[in-house]
This record gives C-alpha cells, sequence and structure tokens, in this order.
C-alpha cells in the first residue's frame, strides 16, 4: 500500500469536540493524530464517509507554551473503521480537514 499523504502527520492525544451539522447533535472523542490536511480521532459514536463535521480541538498551555489554543475545522468523513482493543463501540474516524483556524483562548466565545 502506498502513503498518499501530503502533509506530515503528528501523534497527539487532544480532546475533541465534534458537531455534525445536519444531525444538529455534539459528541466528544480524543484525536490520535492530526496534520493540516486531516484528522484521525476515536470516538464512541458512528459516522459514515461523507458527513460533513464543525470540530474544536483544545491544545493546552503545557503544549503551546502559553495559553490554551483552540482549532476550530470544517472537515468531512472519509473514512470509518473499528478501533481493536476491549471496547467494541469505539470507532476511528478518519476526517479531511477543508478549512481551519486557530483561537486564542481569551478569544473563543461558545
Amino acid at each position: 500500500m502506498t502513503d498518499r499523504r501530503t502533509a506530515r502527520r503528528y501523534d497527539l492525544s487532544l480532546p475533541v469536540l465534534i458537531h455534525v451539522p445536519v444531525e444538529r447533535n455534539a459528541c466528544n472523542g480524543k484525536t490520535r493524530d492530526i496534520s493540516t490536511r486531516g484528522v484521525y480521532f476515536v470516538i464512541a459514536d458512528h459516522f459514515t464517509a461523507g458527513s460533513e463535521l464543525d470540530l474544536t480541538m483544545t491544545l493546552p498551555a503545557e503544549v503551546t507554551g502559553g495559553t490554551e489554543v483552540f482549532i476550530r475545522a470544517i472537515g468531512k468523513v472519509v473514512r470509518v473503521e473499528k478501533t481493536p482493543g476491549k471496547d467494541e463501540q469505539q470507532v476511528g474516524v478518519a476526517a479531511l480537514i477543508q478549512r481551519y483556524e486557530i483561537v486564542r483562548n481569551e478569544s473563543m466565545k461558545v
């Protein structure tokens, strides 16, 4: 299998809040890795390929060297897979990031 990634991927375990605009619901997950073009996260909910997502990831102060930073992104699910392990409710989701913005904690109004 050929790796088709064009952006460097970073192994980062970050909390992620996922909103599904069409279904008007939100759930929490945890990233496994992230790049400027995509993210892979694990979640106890099921998604289908093609689903639109609004994501908010939190970079803690320990990672940024200052204040907490939020990454708000719009993306689309490209792959859903069962994750190996004990919890059969968990799935891995690969999503393409279509656009994102970085927001400092002081200006984050949710």
